[in-house]
């Protein structure tokens, strides 16, 4: 179905090699851009395919399914009675990286937009609801995250996209200025939470999670200083993970739409 719709859907299918060229042009070949959109709109199709069969998903048989590689650093937390922030990107199969954790029975938030289709909403947020997962709507959402963090609970942020409604600052991306939101920063030396990243790849049949170490966030007193450090600090994760798998990003979106000089 990926690949189908890679040749059917072609403004954006020209987006993605678009982007692609920004990022890698002067490292891969066109032939090369080329596969990785070609993949990108596979692991789409295959990410559509799993979250409308998520109910087959149980405590039982998911680690049959996924793999999680790192999970004493979100026990340790949590045995702390600490909140934390997890910290992930539209990369892999980002609703099962969610689901995992609602599955295996672990308090999961997750912050998200209302999208533009009524309909998807509700079918989407039905599916997460039943793999355990409580959705946040973004909008007017700040006291919510904020109680959950102090109650002890995680809040998973995707900050990976440019969305000019939200307050964020220019950080490095592939070598460019990209517009980026501040949020995970902000909330973490509002709370004094942990980030704690984390990425889900594609492996051949079986998905496996992959925890990072909590980020050693910059606290200097200057405000703007440390959110943009920080926020740069993550996002080269995010970064490094999209290098080594770059057919796991969504490559869609327009990722420097927005331009420093005009802001």
């Amino acid at each position: 179905m990926g690949e189908c719709a890679f040749f059917l859907v072609g403004s954006q299918r020209k987006k993605a090699i678009s982007n692609l060229r920004i990022a890698f042009g002067g490292e891969k070949s066109a032939g090369e851009i080329k596969d990785i959109a070609k993949g990108v709109f596979r692991n789409l199709g295959e990410n559509l395919l799993e979250t409308m069969n998520s109910s087959k998903f149980t405590p039982r048989n998911i680690d049959k399914y996924v793999k999680i590689k790192g999970l004493e650093t979100v026990e340790k937390v949590l045995s702390q009675k600490r909140g934390f922030i997890v910290l992930s990107g539209h990369f892999g199969n980002w609703e099962l990286l969610a689901g995992y954790f609602g599955i295996k029975k672990y308090p999961v938030n997750v912050l998200a937009r209302k999208l533009r289709y009524d309909k998807y909403d509700t079918w989407l947020n039905d599916l997460r609801s039943n793999m355990g997962v409580n959705v946040i709507m973004r909008d007017g959402s700040a006291k919510t995250i904020l109680r959950l963090l102090r109650e002890g609970q995680s809040v998973a942020i995707l900050a990976d996209q440019d969305i000019s409604s939200l307050d964020g600052v220019f950080v490095d991306f592939f070598g460019r200025p990209a517009f980026t939101p501040t949020a995970p920063v902000i909330l973490a030396l509002a709370t004094a939470v942990p980030i704690i990243p984390m990425f889900i790849v594609r492996e051949k049949d079986i998905h496996t999670i992959y925890v990072e170490e909590p980020l050693e966030l910059e606290i200097t007193g200057n405000k703007e200083t440390d959110i943009k450090v920080n926020t740069q600090k993550w996002s080269n994760v995010i970064e490094s993970y999209i290098r080594k798998y770059p057919s796991h990003w969504v490559w869609i979106h327009e990722r420097w739409k927005t331009e420093a000089d005009k802001t």
